[in-house]
């Protein structure tokens, strides 16, 4: 089976050197170098390095809808296209092209969580199982007929990084099966229920702001889901600063209502961590990093910067 591959990050990864174990992998197609970090300079996407190692031909087109672009891709005469977490929308031109379709691998349930941040919605949500859903592609957000699923559970300790890191391994054997399948005619595909259908927004750095009034669990999940970007953050003493790591006050978890009231404030710095009071519980900072700073623990942070209890996050 000839495939043409599209993807970009590190969640696209184990399924490409999957399929160019158990296929052939004619062509990839990913973003091009952008500029990163504070000098800007010109950085591959991490689909890209594994390319360049596999010896595969790679395209990086600015445009997809070029018709230059399209008309490369068709005299390829690919069998299937494969896309996974590629960063744009396929236009029509390139999704009538393979007899056997295009077919993509998203990091939910389908049809809940459509969109380009499913991982960290679920997580931020409370969810406690998620998944990987191979389905036909469609002109539309993640709408097309679904192939394979495979459920997983989300565990307590579980941030947006770890578990991409296990659906994209999920993905890839899922993605392997799904094209076995295609070719040997015995998946047989079913409509999406729109009535389920939830959707998972691009994240934005002002979703990483806590709100102190929330639960403890809420934030615990927000901060879980914001990692590794954009990052919880909140402000203490005119400073801001990013949270990574934090946990619940299992002995403190439901606080009088009154309490509310003292949102952000800090009641207690020990060896556990700085236990900060929210609309409902307490949660335990453990790791912070100030702007400009390395991480560090709440201890360290707390000692460094002199916070002390009765002060309060804002």
């Amino acid at each position: 089976m000839k495939i043409i591959f599209f993807g970009t990050p590190e969640f696209s990864i184990p399924s490409l050197i999957s399929l160019s174990k158990s296929e052939e992998v004619i062509e990839v197609i990913t973003q091009p170098d952008r500029p990163k970090g504070r000098k800007r300079e010109l950085s591959p996407p991490p689909v890209k390095i594994v390319v360049e190692r596999l010896g595969i031909p790679l395209l990086q087109p600015e445009r997809i809808k070029n018709a230059e672009f399209i008309k490369s891709i068709n005299k390829l005469s690919p069998d299937v296209i494969v896309v996974v977490a590629y960063g744009k929308i396929l236009p029509s031109e390139i999704l009538t092209i393979p007899r056997l379709g295009c077919v993509n691998l998203h990091a939910s349930l389908l049809p809940r969580y459509r969109g380009a941040a499913p991982i960290n919605w679920a997580i931020i949500n409370g969810e406690r199982l998620t998944g990987v859903t191979t389905m036909r592609m469609d002109e539309g957000m993640d709408t097309g007929d679904i192939l394979l699923q495979k459920e997983m559970e989300i565990e307590n300790k579980d941030t947006a990084e770890t578990l991409s890191i296990k659906l994209a391994n999920t993905g890839a054997n899922l993605l392997v099966e799904t094209l076995k399948g295609i070719e040997s005619g015995s998946i047989i595909p079913r409509k999406q229920d729109e009535s389920k259908a939830t959707f998972a927004p691009m994240l934005k750095k002002d979703d990483g702001r806590i709100d102190w009034r929330k639960s403890a669990l809420e934030i615990h999940n927000q901060i879980r889901g914001m990692n590794p970007w954009p990052g919880a953050f909140s402000y203490i003493d005119g400073k801001r600063l990013n949270i990574w790591k934090a946990s619940v006050n299992s002995q403190l978890s439901t606080l009088n209502s009154q309490l509310s009231s003292d949102a952000g404030l800090i009641q207690v710095i020990d060896r556990e961590g700085i236990h900060v009071i929210t609309g409902n519980g307490i949660i335990v900072l453990k790791e912070l990093q100030p702007e400009s700073r390395a991480r560090m623990s709440a201890e360290a942070f707390a000692n460094g910067y002199r916070i002390k209890e009765g002060m309060r996050f804002i």
